[in-house]
This record gives C-alpha cells, sequence and structure tokens, in this order.
C-alpha cells in the first residue's frame, strides 16, 4: 500500500471553537481509570508525593496523542494504515495488543460493584452484564458513532467534574494542597519520588493510566479524522448499524501538494489541535488527577484501602459523616456513572482499533472495505467475551484495573518508536521538533525501565 499524494488542497482551518471535541472522548477513556481509582488508590496509601508520575505521564501522552495526529493531518488515513506500510506484522501485534488488556470489563465491574453496594438489592453480575449489553446498543444507535460519543463524554464530564471539584475544595484543607505542589516534585513523607513499599505494578498501572493508556491513545487518529481536521476531512467515516448509511470504502488516504498555501494552513492545523489537546485532554485530564488524589488524601488516608474500590466507600462515608448522607451517596454514583462512560468509550476506541487492523491484514491497495459491518462484529465479540468473563466469576474491579493497566504499560512502550518511525517518513518540513524527539525517546526509556522492573517484581525474578 504506497503512499500517495493527491491535488487536493489542504482544507482551511477551523477556529479553536469548532475545533474543540476529539479530545474529549479520550479523557472520557481516562476518567474512569486513572483519575478515578488507579491514582486516587495511590494518593490515599502512600500520600500525594506520588503526583509527579501523573504529571510526567500525562504529559508523555499529549506528546504521544498529538504526534498520532500530526499523522492523519498530513494524511487523512489512520495510523494502523500508516504502520500497515510499514509492516505487515503490525496489525497482527496491535490486534494482539489491544484486545488482550481491553477486552477485560474492569470499568463495568466497578461501575456495577459500586452500584450495588448502594442498591444492595441489585444482583451485581446481572448489573454488570446489563452495562455491557447497554453499551453495545448505545452505540449501535443513532447516525454517526464519533457524534454519539462527542455528545456522550461531554455531557458525562460537564455533569461530574464541576460536583467534584467543589466536593474537594470543601474537603481538603491548605496542608493538602501544599502536600500536592511537594508531590509534583516528588517529595514524600520521608521520600522522594518512590516510597519504600509501593507496588511497581499500581504505579506503573497508574502511570500508564494517567490519560487513556495504551493502544487507545492512537484511536485519537479516528477522532480527528471523523471530526474532518486536515486531509481527514476527504476520508470516510463509521455510520452507526441502524443509520442505513454502511457503505464499504477506500482504507487508505492521501496527502496534499507542498505549496506556500498548503504549509500555511498545516501551520495552523497543528496549532489548533495541539491548543484543543492541550485545554481539554491535559487541563482538565491532570486537574481531574489532581482533584481526586487530593479528595483521597484528604478523607481516607492510611484507612485499610488495601483490596478492590475500598477506598471509594469509605470517602463516601467520609463525606456523609463530614457534609450530609445525600452528598455520599452522589458521589458513588457519579463515580458509577464515570466507570460506565469508560467502558463505552474503551469498547468503542478498541473496537476499532481491532476491526481495522483485521481488514488491514487481508487489505490490498485499492480495494475498498466495509469498516461499520467490522467494527460492530468486533463490539459485540468484545461484549460477548465480557458477559463470559463475569459469568465465570472473574470480577474484582482493582485487580482487572491494574492488570489491564500494566498490560498496556508494554504497549504504551512500543508505540512511542513506532509513531516517531512513522512521522519521520513525513516531509522534513511536517516533522516534529528536536524537543518533542527528545521527549518520546524519554517516554520509551521510562516505560521500558519500569515495564521490565515490574516483571522483575511481580515474577520474582
Amino acid at each position: 500500500m504506497p503512499a500517495k499524494r493527491t491535488s487536493q488542497n489542504l482544507p482551511q482551518p477551523l477556529s479553536l471553537w469548532q475545533t474543540i471535541g476529539p479530545s474529549f472522548i479520550l479523557l472520557g477513556l481516562a476518567l474512569g481509570s486513572g483519575e478515578l481509582i488507579l491514582w486516587p488508590y495511590l494518593a490515599a496509601n502512600w500520600g500525594l508525593g506520588l503526583l509527579w508520575g501523573a504529571l510526567l505521564g500525562i504529559s508523555f501522552q499529549y506528546i504521544l496523542n498529538t504526534e498520532v495526529m500530526r499523522y492523519t493531518l498530513a494524511w487523512g488515513e489512520s495510523v494502523f494504515v500508516g504502520f500497515r506500510r510499514l509492516s505487515v506484522l503490525l496489525p497482527i501485534w496491535f490486534i494482539i495488543s489491544t484486545f488482550i488488556p481491553w477486552s477485560i470489563p474492569g470499568f463495568s465491574s466497578a461501575s456495577s460493584a459500586i452500584m450495588t453496594n448502594f442498591l444492595p438489592w441489585l444482583p451485581e453480575k446481572a448489573v454488570a452484564v446489563l452495562l455491557l449489553l447497554f453499551t453495545g446498543f448505545l452505540l449501535s444507535a443513532g447516525q454517526s458513532i464519533y457524534k454519539t460519543m462527542e455528545t456522550f463524554q461531554k455531557l458525562i464530564i460537564l455533569f461530574g467534574l464541576p460536583f467534584l471539584f467543589v466536593l474537594t475544595l470543601v474537603l481538603a484543607d491548605r496542608g493538602d494542597w501544599l502536600e500536592a505542589v511537594w508531590g509534583l516534585a516528588g517529595r514524600g513523607d520521608g521520600w522522594w519520588l518512590l516510597p519504600p513499599n509501593v507496588s511497581l505494578a499500581a504505579f506503573l498501572g497508574a502511570f500508564a493510566f494517567s490519560g487513556a493508556g495504551g493502544n487507545l491513545n492512537l484511536a485519537q487518529s479516528y477522532y480527528i479524522k471523523e471530526k474532518g481536521f486536515g486531509m481527514g476531512k476527504y476520508a470516510g467515516k463509521i455510520s452507526s448499524l441502524f443509520s442505513g448509511k454502511a457503505q464499504a470504502q477506500k482504507l487508505e488516504g492521501s496527502t496534499f501538494a507542498l505549496t506556500p498555501a498548503n504549509r500555511q494552513r498545516w501551520q495552523g492545523w497543528w496549532r489548533l489541535v495541539k491548543q484543543e489537546h492541550l485545554l481539554v485532554f491535559w487541563t482538565l485530564g491532570f486537574a481531574m488527577i489532581m482533584m481526586m488524589s487530593v479528595l483521597a488524601k484528604a478523607t481516607v488516608y492510611e484507612k485499610a484501602t488495601d483490596s478492590g474500590l475500598s477506598f471509594l466507600y469509605l470517602e463516601s462515608g467520609v463525606i456523609s459523616s463530614r457534609l450530609h448522607p445525600s452528598l455520599g451517596v452522589f458521589y458513588l454514583l457519579v463515580s458509577a456513572i464515570m466507570l460506565f462512560s469508560t467502558q463505552v468509550g474503551v469498547l468503542e476506541s478498541s473496537s476499532r482499533i481491532i476491526s481495522e487492523n483485521i481488514l488491514l491484514i487481508f487489505h490490498r491497495k485499492g480495494k475498498k472495505a466495509n469498516l461499520t459491518y467490522a467494527f460492530y462484529a468486533a463490539l459485540w465479540g468484545q461484549i460477548l467475551l465480557g458477559v463470559g468473563v463475569y459469568l465465570f466469576g472473574f470480577t474484582e474491579p482493582r485487580l482487572l484495573l491494574t492488570l489491564t493497566a500494566v498490560l498496556n504499560a508494554v504497549a504504551m512502550m512500543v508505540s512511542f518508536p513506532l509513531v516517531y518511525w512513522l512521522n519521520f517518513r513525513l516531509d522534513q518540513s511536517l516533522r516534529a521538533t528536536l524537543f518533542r524527539k527528545l521527549v518520546m525517546l524519554a517516554a520509551f526509556l521510562f516505560f521500558s525501565y519500569f515495564v521490565v522492573v515490574t516483571a522483575m517484581e511481580t515474577f520474582s525474578l
């Protein structure tokens, strides 16, 4: 599948307000994992000195995600089509490294566990299964999968963040916020960077989930293509199952001629996607991690947070006792909704990745493929697998999320050099700056080190 240029010009850049949207989907993937569970879990057990890892992790992901968008802006196709040009083996890798970690339904398991905690008459397994099935029906309705996801995630974020922000301001004191500021520099209570008894698997999981995590970061390529950014304006879109618009389409895109006008438009697009991702993904994402970590430290620090979602329940109890019982219940409700929104996003993104890479294994130049039917086959396949996981009784939420996070750390370790290699094939005027290249190298080395150390700790090598 050799790349090609086209006579089509790069479209005119939009305004910043028109550009805002794709990053909300990726932020929604992050809310129910690192932001709501893993980083607060660490803060509840070891304090706020680990926040430097959250800041570094989400910054690494910001660079990776914008480099993914660089490719799609220039070519109007997903990065996975570009990876297929590099090697026929890469689609196989992305299928395996997406299917194994993301087919474990940890988020709906956690959501159902929270719901049945304050509504004990509900059967937990049945709730988890119904949430998975509802996710499938939600993504099968409407006219456009992208529009459904953008609207859904915006509503959840605008619903939950203000409540959690006010809650944290009320319950945390000056000392908590001061400790959080010192934590950004890596200073804990008598230690620097890592406490002596911290679980490296838990830290690596939280670090990988400082944002979306794993191959799901690469799905940002789909969202700016579907939004029509850059050369994505000329690309085909995935329709919902019942829209009646499912058509075969080309997987390959094409890039623009390097005229002075197109170069100027490119600079405009590149500036806009960086700004949109910085405002939505980086700023809101890190604010959420910091708020939830400070809230956990202020309420349940060192209070029997050794398993499952106990710290969330303890937080709810503290909120109820300090403020009002209804607020404690509402906190659990918001947590459950955010976890469910993450499950929706995970299934949508992973299904896109798995289905397109299966098609790419057998794809031939110029041939069209029906992305809609392939997407729904992957989506409902994962849902049925998740139902099977529940029926076999493997439902402990934090264990599932930690396992998922560690597997995704390996996937992210691989993604940084692959994205660099892909974008190195762009015209020199469109490539990353030296600073961005150095950050991607640092991210690869950081993930490599912690993956190896975590493996040695886990298997006692």
